[in-house]
């Protein structure tokens, strides 16, 4: 096979405690063009910098918020140890901060269907992507190619032994693997960084080409699969084949996945379906229980329609992991109550990460956010710190019950959630109690303790989220 000269370094800073698909993918592309590559996740392995030295292109993956903000630095002293790189970007939170990225040296941004485009660049041509994503060249309009998927590569990466692993209710636990069987998303939420990228298109992964990237990872050590899709069902048919084949050739593996509301309530004929198939329990962006917030951020659901949502998975025996966007410019300490109060009645407090009872809404570079009035009259100018446009509520109280939310959940990474859920339910009450003259307890306190241990339902071991 016919072999470019230099070497492709392609870095990963943070992809929710999982092996980043978006090293080991591009990996398999490079390699299958006779690329030189080594592959280097930094949230488990150290930067070499024999290796950087050596590098013609050394090319970033951002997936995510917090990926990009830990890659900056990394990207600075790329470019100190390696003045001749070619430097590239790559992944979702790249075509979002492209002006930021050039600031430190990146003459490269692609978006998020990037493979076919990164082998143009390691050989030294530009076409589709590379050439119109380049900076200063391109939109976030172009067309996103659809590229003939292959399998992963995941040669020199840590194995699953090294990232998150699965919690089960009798205490054991399982190394989890992760894959993809689709990228973006066909729906407009207009807080998700994926739709001023993908513009409601989506991309499905093969069958095939599942199964092999998951049996690669079993063949490692791996005993359950997180499907990292944006949203598994926003291909359904192509889902259930993929978890129907899955079951068929293991039939003892478990896996996870992301699903809409909207989707859990559409496809609920599908629940069963998932359930008796392995899947031990589905993360949804609830976001809000607030009809007017939903309304705003767009979400297709309504609380009522969150709370069948919750019946639903219950009656085919699912677990459901509801995430949160707790703290909006909209929410007012009474909602944030009320919140508590919600996902208590629904004996849910044992399925929420500790960590989305503080999580503060993202306005970032391009957001849809910007169109809507409210947010542009409490954002500032976008901050290259924080990667966001920063704002403040009306409410000073509101930010202050925040801080220390997240306080108070940092310091209590190995507590029951319980546990933090109370204490979490004292900040609240001692917030809204400072100003209620009529002495009102506003927040009932509902059915009496003890909630169940998150010991008893399963989940991912990685604290963090975005």
């Amino acid at each position: 096979m016919l072999r470019w000269s230099g070497m492709v370094l392609l870095l990963s800073t943070y992809d929710l405690g999982r092996q980043p698909f978006g090293l080991a993918s591009p990996a398999a592309w490079l390699r299958q063009a006779g690329v030189d590559v080594v592959a280097v996740d930094l949230s488990r392995q150290r930067l070499d910098e024999g290796v950087v030295s050596r590098a013609r292109m050394v090319a970033a993956y951002l997936p995510m918020h917090t990926a990009t903000r830990l890659a900056l630095p990394v990207l600075d002293r790329v470019r100190a140890l390696n003045q001749a790189a070619v430097l590239c970007a790559y992944g979702l939170y790249a075509p979002l901060n492209a002006e930021l990225l050039k600031a430190h040296g990146v003459t490269h941004v692609l978006g998020p269907e990037f493979e076919a485009d990164l082998v143009a660049l390691a050989r030294g041509e530009t076409s589709g992507q590379a050439r119109a994503g380049a900076i200063g060249l391109g939109e976030l309009a172009v067309p996103l190619p659809r590229l003939p998927f292959i399998q992963p590569d995941r040669q020199g990466l840590p194995g699953p032994a090294s990232y998150a692993t699965l919690q089960l209710p009798d205490g054991t636990r399982r190394r989890s693997g992760s894959t993809d069987a689709s990228r973006g998303c066909k729906h407009h939420c207009r807080h998700c960084p994926i739709v001023p990228v993908y513009h409601g298109q989506f991309r499905v992964v093969p069958v095939e080409v599942v199964l092999a990237d998951i049996r690669a990872q079993l063949a490692l050590g791996a005993e359950h699969i997180t499907f990292a899709d944006p949203d598994f069902l926003n291909g359904p048919t192509h889902a259930m084949r993929i978890v129907e084949a899955l079951h068929a050739e293991w039939p003892a593996l478990t896996f996870d996945a992301t699903i809409k509301v909207e989707h859990l309530l559409r496809h609920r004929d599908l629940l069963p379906r998932l359930a008796q198939s392995g899947c031990l329990f589905v993360t949804s962006a609830v976001e809000s229980i607030d009809d007017t917030v939903l309304l705003h951020l767009q979400k297709g659901h309504t609380r009522a329609d969150f709370e069948e949502a919750v019946e639903q998975c219950r009656a085919a025996n699912l677990t459901l992991a509801p995430t949160f966007v707790a703290f909006t410019p909209w929410t007012s300490l009474e909602g944030y109550g009320e919140l508590l109060n919600a996902v208590e009645g629904l004996d849910l407090v044992s399925h929420v990460s500790p960590v989305q009872w503080g999580i503060r809404l993202l306005v970032t570079s391009r957001s849809s956010l910007l169109d809507l009035p409210d947010i542009r009259a409490v954002v500032s100018h976008f901050d290259p710190r924080t990667l966001t446009h920063p704002w403040r509520h009306a409410d000073p109280r509101v930010d202050a019950l925040q801080q220390a939310v997240m306080h108070l959940v940092g310091v209590s990474l190995d507590r029951p959630r319980h546990e933090t859920f109370a204490a979490i339910r004292t900040l609240v009450e001692d917030a809204i109690g400072d100003v209620d003259a009529l002495g009102r307890d506003p927040l009932p306190a509902g059915r009496p303790a003890p909630w169940p241990s998150r010991a008893t339902i399963p989940y991912l071991n990685e604290p963090w989220y975005c």
